[in-house]
């Protein structure tokens, strides 16, 4: 067989999209990056990998909860990162019009695919069609990359909070960001 003729791999295929419901394959691909991420450092806020029994019933949760929306990144059909879209509640009328993106991770095994940043586009489409025209952020000072992806799609950082998060025995810094989505909407 010639050079010419070999089969080369096809590159792997980044998607998002919002999950509304959850089969047990895509429970478990949550599951697994959830644990990942969390063992790589940037498991939107768990410290420690919580049992499986505790992550299935917090993606479970997730999905029961009509005040959140889960995007989920896959990459070549499994679920590798996921972020949230949270809505106020209903009885907070004069924020209705703002959205907070929160839970953003990519496992570490599929980064450098530009999944987080598809993520947060996605976010981004699926709050102005849902009627947001502000989407509210924090990020710890330790997730550089997540910063620079924030700020590169346009996010505005408007304060600090010093003792924001405790990682191992360290405080760290947490930094807020808001970006206007729909101009429109706020005049």
């Amino acid at each position: 067989m010639s050079d010419q003729t070999k089969l080369q791999p096809l590159p792997p295929e980044p998607t998002v999209e919002v999950l509304e419901e959850l089969s047990p394959g895509d429970l478990n691909d949550l599951c697994d990056a959830t644990d990942a991420a969390i063992e790589g450092g940037g498991g939107f806020g768990w410290v420690e990998e919580p049992s499986r029994q505790v992550l299935e019933r917090y993606w479970q949760g997730v999905i029961a909860m009509p005040a959140r929306i889960l995007l989920v990144a896959r990459l070549d059909g499994v679920i590798c990162g996921t972020c949230q879209l949270w809505k106020p509640p209903l009885n907070n009328e004069a924020q209705a019009h703002v959205v907070t993106l929160t839970t953003n991770f990519v496992a570490p095994w599929a980064r450098n695919y530009g999944l987080a940043k598809m993520l947060v586009t996605k976010a981004e489409e699926i709050a102005r069609k849902e009627g947001f025209a502000v989407i509210n952020l924090e990020v710890r000072e330790t997730l550089k990359r997540a910063i620079e992806i924030y700020e590169g799609l346009g996010y505005v950082r408007f304060g600090m909070h010093p003792y924001s998060v405790r990682v191992k025995d360290e405080t760290l810094k947490g930094y807020f960001y808001y970006k206007v989505i729909d101009p429109e909407a706020l005049k």
